[in-house]
C-alpha cells in the first residue's frame, strides 16, 4: 500500500466525516485526486464501509460483557454462531483457540438481564459459558494501521476510539460494508466471573 493511502486512512479513522477538501490539504492532494483515492480504497476492500458507533448508555445498555462459550458435547456440529445469531444483545462473536470455542461480546441493561441472556445462550447453544463483566473501556475501535514510516512502532494518532466519554465521528476501516459515517462513544476493563452468573 502506497504510504499517501497510510496517511489517508489514518486521517479518515481519526475523522471519518473529513471532506475531500481538507482530506486533500491535508496530504498535498487535489480535492478531486484524494476523492479517487478514498473511492479506490473502498473499491479494492481496505476501507469496508462506515457505521455509526453508538453511545450505548444513552440507549440504555450501560452494562458490557464478554461471555467465552463452550459445547457441553465436544462431538455436536459447530454451529454456535447460527443458534445464537438471532440474540440481538450479542455484539460480536469470535472463534478463539483455547479451551473455550467462541468468545462473544454483549451489552444489556442490567446484571439481571444479562442472567437472562446467558440463560438464553446456554439454552440455544447447549454450551457452559464464563462471563468476563466489563468495568472500563480505555479505548476501544481503534483501527490496526501498521505505521510502516514510524521506525518505533508508535502509536497512531487520532485513532478511531481514543476519546472517551462523548460523541466522536470516525471511519470504520474493516467493518461491514455500508454508506454512512461513524459516530465514535464511550464504553467499558473487565471483571472475570466464572459462570454461576456467566
Amino acid at each position: 500500500m502506497e504510504e499517501i493511502d497510510r496517511k489517508i486512512l489514518r486521517l479518515m479513522v481519526a475523522d471519518g466525516r473529513m471532506s475531500y477538501t481538507d482530506l486533500g490539504k491535508a496530504t498535498g492532494l487535489s480535492t478531486s485526486a484524494a476523492h479517487q483515492r478514498v473511492r479506490r480504497l473502498e473499491q479494492r476492500g481496505i476501507i469496508k464501509g462506515y457505521r455509526a458507533v453508538v453511545d450505548e448508555d444513552a440507549l440504555g445498555l450501560p452494562l458490557t460483557a464478554f461471555i467465552s462459550v463452550k459445547p457441553f458435547d465436544p462431538a455436536a456440529p459447530d454451529d454456535v454462531p447460527e443458534r445464537l445469531a438471532d440474540l440481538t444483545e450479542v455484539e460480536s462473536c469470535h472463534s478463539v483457540a483455547g479451551e473455550e470455542n467462541y468468545i462473544l461480546k454483549v451489552r444489556v441493561s442490567s446484571p439481571g438481564a444479562l442472567e437472562s441472556l446467558l440463560g438464553r445462550i446456554r439454552t440455544a447453544a447447549n454450551v457452559s459459558t464464563r462471563t468476563t463483566i466489563v468495568l472500563s473501556t480505555p479505548f476501544e475501535g481503534r483501527a490496526a494501521l501498521a505505521p510502516a514510516e514510524l521506525p518505533g512502532r508508535g502509536r497512531l494518532n487520532g485513532a478511531a476510539g481514543e476519546g472517551v466519554g462523548g460523541v466522536g465521528i470516525s471511519v470504520s476501516v474493516g467493518a461491514e460494508s455500508a454508506d454512512a459515517h461513524t459516530a465514535e462513544a464511550p464504553a467499558g476493563g473487565a471483571q472475570d466471573a466464572p459462570d454461576g452468573l456467566g
